[in-house]
């Protein structure tokens, strides 16, 4: 007697049905995901772009590196995710200041002013130019809309009450500095987009003009003159970082801090970077700056390269020699895993004991260097460590570690 072949149409086992139905489900989840995050994450430089980075000296086997590479200690960040803090984000709402354009219409009578906007965007008035840095206004420091990095409050400044700015410098290509939504939204303005090598790909991808966008390696720089004004110089000048969008475009980008130098006035921006010998060397050619911003946020000692930390901030200004210094990288994002406010209460200290002038403005607040206003904690006073329980040092720097 023989048997019948199987039904093809009968059911399948019901763990196959369950199996296929969870799989599908993650495979719609990723696409999803993938869809949210596919231009946020930018587009890779090729051709011109690409054989201009090649030919730089930062760049060597696809990649841009550091003179002083990074030192990671894997086990020591493991480690730290134990130590977070029960402070790294705010409990209550952050004071900041409402600014308007009306604000900006009356030039500073020193000549130097600067709004700090949070974390690393500052709109800086310096001999008549206007000058913004590492715009951020979106919501999160992360390539999706609803997952990552939020901000702890709005922006002091709307963007559409930014006033007109002569240019917008970029450091590099990390989330917290290269906001998608906010370049979409300023790609039209008549302004000049400066940035490291490769990161004009990004732009042109979100729709900047490419005649707009000027892309600099380290040493090299661009002179924006205007009628009736003297010219402003921007200096592209080293740091010690790194770049990426997504898993496979580490480094692929250069990232950088500025000089901006004026008829009357000087002022240094650092981008994110660890301490490195060439800060002296910036100084001794580009300064005495009236004003340097440096970041002084997010750290830990496992990865003592990849951000300066709050006492070697300090060191790093008078390296720079600088007048007064105004910390950047801090009181907007939770990215690391210190107190909220650890950044600033570090600075502050190392600063009076080696006599340094810190201007430690609330978000939206516009300062003058030459004539910096009196000293206001406007942020709450809860527990941090201090540099003897948690030493950020890096490494190759003066011997202080290998």
């Amino acid at each position: 007697m023989t048997e019948s072949p199987p039904d093809a149409n009968l059911k399948k086992p019901a763990k196959f049905r369950i199996g296929r139905w969870i799989f599908g489900a993650i495979a719609l989840g990723a696409l999803l995901l993938l869809a949210d995050a596919w231009r946020p994450m930018g587009h890779g430089a090729d051709g011109q772009r690409l054989a201009r980075m090649a030919a730089s000296p930062q760049f060597a086997d696809g990649r841009f590196v550091n003179p002083q590479p990074l030192w990671n200690d894997i086990a020591g960040s493991v480690w730290a995710m134990t130590e977070g803090s029960d402070v790294a984000s705010p409990t209550a709402a952050i004071p900041f200041e409402k600014v308007t354009a009306k604000r900006f219409q009356t030039p500073p009578p020193s000549g130097l002013r600067v709004t700090w906007l949070g974390h690393s965007t500052v709109l800086v008035e310096i001999d008549g130019y206007r000058i913004l840095t590492d715009p951020v206004w979106g919501e999160r420091a992360s390539p999706l809309s609803w997952l990552g990095p939020k901000r702890w409050y709005p922006p002091p400044l709307p963007l559409a009450e930014l006033p007109p700015v002569d240019a917008i410098v970029l450091s590099h290509d990390h989330y917290d500095h290269l906001d998608y939504p906010t370049i979409a939204k300023l790609s039209q303005r008549q302004t000049r987009w400066i940035a490291p090598l490769g990161v004009g790909a990004h732009l042109e991808y979100w729709g900047v003009p490419p005649e707009r966008v000027t892309e600099l390696d380290w040493g090299q720089k661009l002179t924006l003159t205007a009628a009736g004004r003297s010219s402003l110089t921007i200096h592209c000048t080293e740091s010690r970082h790194a770049s990426g969008r997504q898993i496979f475009d580490q480094n692929a980008t250069l990232w950088a801090g500025y000089a901006l130098v004026g008829k009357r006035h000087r002022v240094f921006f650092s981008g994110d970077t660890g301490l490195f010998p060439g800060m002296k060397r910036i100084g001794e050619q580009l300064g005495p700056f009236d004003l340097t911003m440096i970041e002084v946020g997010a750290y830990n000692r496992a990865w003592p390269d990849w951000h300066i930390g709050p006492e070697q901030a300090v060191e790093a200004h008078q390296w720079l020699r600088g007048k007064a210094l105004l910390p950047v990288h801090w009181g907007l994002f939770d990215l690391a895993l210190h107190g909220w406010t650890e950044p600033i209460e570090r600075t502050l200290l190392a600063a009076k004991q080696l006599g340094v002038t810190v201007m430690s403005p609330r978000p939206g607040q516009s300062i003058e260097p030459a004539t910096p206003p009196k000293q206001v904690r406007w942020w709450p006073n809860v527990p941090w460590q201090r540099a003897e329980t948690h030493p950020i040092l890096s490494t190759k720097v003066d011997g202080r570690r290998p």
